[in-house]
C-alpha cells in the first residue's frame, strides 16, 4: 500500500511537472526587409497635364521615405498621391498603372489609420509656385526584395484632386496627372 501511495504521489508530481514545462513556440516569421538602398521614380505628365518631377526612395525604419520635387500644379492646389499596383505608365492617362497597391486587400483610407491600402499616402499641397516639395514616409512597405509589400517595380501616381480618404475604392482623387515607375537603383 505504501508503494502504491508513493507511486501515486510520484506520478502526480511527474504529470504536474510536465504540465508546467513551458512549450516552445514556433519562431516568428522574419519581417520583410528592403534589399535596395535607394530608388527613383521619374514622373512624367499624364492626362494632358504639365505635372512632372523626380522622387527618390530610401528605406527607413518601418517603411520607405519619399523625397523630391514635383512641379506643374496650379498654385496652392491639393493632390492625392499613391503607389499603384503595376509599374506601367504607358497609357496616356496612366490607367495602365492599375489600382492602388493593396497587397493586404484592405479598404481605401488615410495612411496611418487602421484601414488603408499599402500605397495610400496623405495629400500633397503645391506652393504658390505650383511645386510640391515631397517629404513622405510610407510605412509598412519595402524597397526591393520581392516581398508582398515591395514597392519596387510599381508606379507612383499623382492625381488631379485631393483624396477624400473615404470613397471606395480609391478616394475620388480624379485623373492621374503624373506617373513614374519606382526603380531600385542601389
Amino acid at each position: 500500500m505504501r508503494h502504491a501511495t508513493t507511486l501515486a504521489v510520484f506520478t502526480s508530481l511527474l504529470v504536474a511537472g510536465c504540465a508546467s514545462t513551458p512549450k516552445e513556440s514556433a519562431p516568428a516569421a522574419p519581417t520583410a526587409q528592403s534589399t535596395a538602398q535607394e530608388g527613383t521614380a521619374n514622373l512624367a505628365a499624364a492626362s494632358g497635364s504639365l505635372v512632372s518631377g523626380r522622387v527618390t526612395f530610401h528605406p527607413m525604419g518601418d517603411g520607405v521615405h519619399l523625397s523630391g520635387t514635383i512641379g506643374g500644379f496650379q498654385p496652392n492646389s491639393v493632390h492625392g498621391i499613391h503607389v499603384h499596383e503595376k509599374g506601367d505608365c504607358s497609357a496616356a492617362d496612366a490607367s495602365s498603372a492599375g489600382g492602388h497597391f493593396n497587397p493586404a486587400n484592405s479598404a481605401h483610407g488615410r495612411a496611418g489609420t487602421a484601414t488603408h491600402h499599402a500605397g495610400d499616402m496623405d495629400n500633397v499641397t503645391a506652393g504658390a509656385d505650383g511645386t510640391v516639395q515631397l517629404n513622405i514616409h510610407l510605412a509598412g512597405v519595402t524597397l526591393g526584395g520581392g516581398a508582398p509589400n515591395d514597392i519596387a517595380g510599381r508606379a507612383l501616381v499623382v492625381h488631379a484632386a485631393a483624396d477624400d480618404y473615404t470613397s471606395q475604392p480609391a478616394g475620388n482623387s480624379g485623373a492621374r496627372v503624373a506617373c513614374g515607375v519606382i526603380q531600385a537603383t542601389q
